[in-house]
C-alpha cells in the first residue's frame, strides 16, 4: 500500500459531466462563464517524500513537473486554454 491517498473520482461520471456542462452551455449562451477554471486532484500524504511521489504520479501523465510551492504544498498543472488541470499536495497540518 502507497504513503499517499490520490482523492481521485469516478472518471466516466466526470468525463460525462464534463459534455453535460459543454453542451448546457453552448444551449445557452445568456449563461456567464468564468475568465478562468481550475481542475484539482488532491494527494493526501503525512510525510513530504510520499506527498511529492504522489504529485509526481499524477503530473507525469500531463507532461509538467511538481513544483515545491512552500510550506510543504506541491502543485503541478497543465492549462487548456483558460482551464487549468492539476493536482496538489497539501501537507497534513492544512487538511479538514
Amino acid at each position: 500500500m502507497s504513503d499517499y491517498v490520490i482523492r481521485s473520482g469516478d472518471r466516466a461520471a466526470f468525463l460525462a459531466g464534463l459534455r453535460e456542462l459543454v453542451d448546457f452551455l453552448t444551449a445557452n449562451p445568456a449563461v456567464v462563464v468564468p475568465r478562468h477554471a481550475s481542475v484539482i486532484v488532491l494527494v493526501d500524504a503525512s510525510d513530504s517524500a510520499a506527498r511529492r511521489h504522489g504529485v509526481e504520479l499524477v503530473a507525469a501523465p500531463l507532461g509538467v513537473p511538481a513544483e515545491d510551492i512552500g510550506r510543504g504544498y506541491l502543485d503541478a498543472r497543465r492549462d487548456f486554454g483558460p482551464i487549468s488541470y492539476g493536482v496538489a499536495g497539501i501537507p497534513p497540518e492544512e487538511r479538514q
